[in-house]
């Protein structure tokens, strides 16, 4: 499966042999000297990708610059290199998020593996991504009054429940659900619920009230 791997190691070297490596493999390969290299050409994530990234590299380390990316909104997975191996350090970016942590030298079976599983878990966290946008969409194509009858809704009240507590009547209240359920292109209202839950409508309001 192609993708692109943006590599960010010190030693310039190491990052001409990965690039070569990886490029025969069918990669397209992007290096940068530094962490804030990488910050200053943020690479898309139009195309699946990953990340190789050294742990111990000068200026901002490889884990920092994982905290920066996740803080940024990236969804790129990370594959750790280290020359160090330390568990402690290793579970720690695996817990933040690391889709890996090789040991240098790796070898070129390891390391290809580990690039074709992150690139394949980007590619599946892109496609939820696009989901979850196009609800969002249409959520926000919802009139104010839609809304209002769109979380009283998924909140598991009645049409009757709704419209007494909007101060309308029941027939109009169904007529606005009825476009709700159209305009979020589902048929069911557990369907309406999961969606609600998949984007964190539900826990926002949930949120809102305890903090009203």
């Amino acid at each position: 499966m192609p993708g692109h791997v943006h590599v960010v190691d010190d030693d310039a070297a190491f990052r001409t042999a990965i690039e070569r490596r990886l490029k025969k493999a069918g990669y397209e390969v992007a290096t940068y000297p530094s962490a804030q290299h990488l910050l200053d050409r943020l690479p898309s994530e139009i195309e699946p990708g990953c990340i190789l990234l050294d742990v111990r590299i000068p200026g901002l380390s490889g884990p920092e610059l994982q905290g920066r990316l996740s803080e940024l909104g990236s969804t790129l997975p990370i594959v750790f290199l280290t020359g160090y191996p330390d568990v402690s350090a290793t579970v720690r970016a695996i817990k933040a998020g690391a889709e890996d942590v090789l040991t240098k030298p790796v070898s070129s079976d390891e390391l290809l593996h580990a690039i074709e599983q992150a690139i394949a878990h980007h590619e599946a966290t892109r496609g939820l991504k696009n989901k979850l946008d196009v609800v969002r969409a249409h959520i926000a194509a919802l009139t104010p009054r839609e809304r209002e009858v769109f979380e009283l809704v998924i909140r598991g009240q009645t049409n009757k429940q709704v419209a007494n507590a909007l101060g309308a009547t029941e027939r109009t209240i169904k007529a606005h659900r009825h476009r709700v359920m159209e305009k979020m292109q589902v048929r069911s209202l557990a369907e309406l619920v999961s969606l609600a839950e998949r984007v964190g409508v539900l826990r926002d309001m949930s949120d809102k009230r305890q903090t009203g």
